[in-house]
């Protein structure tokens, strides 16, 4: 009997661009994946200031903006998840930024 073996590789961003429409993460195995940015409410409320200050966290694995408390995993990106956030707690950060004044 043969068997084949797979070695897995788990894809790691390293380098994000969130432009007014989209979410574009370049991957370090050459794939680039973009996802309309209405699937991330608070980058599509940030402003660009905001959405410009990403870091990467677990070595690539996922991204985070702190000005928006914001992560998102490559293994949600590449399986098409979107943020799973409820209204409720959405609404309560957006009122949050009213009152802060970062809206």
């Amino acid at each position: 009997m043969n068997t084949l073996a797979i070695e897995l590789r788990l894809a790691k961003a390293q380098n994000v661009k969130v432009t007014d429409d989209e979410l574009v993460v370049e991957l370090n195995d050459g794939r680039t994946i973009a996802v309309p940015l209405v699937w991330y409410p608070r980058l599509l409320h940030g402003t660009p200031e905001e959405r410009e200050k990403w870091r990467l966290i677990g070595d690539g694995q996922g991204i985070h903006w702190s000005d928006l408390d914001e992560d998102i995993s490559v293994e949600h990106l590449l399986a098409g998840i979107p943020s799973g956030e409820s209204q409720k707690s959405l609404q309560k950060w957006l009122a949050s930024r009213r009152k802060s004044g970062s809206a």
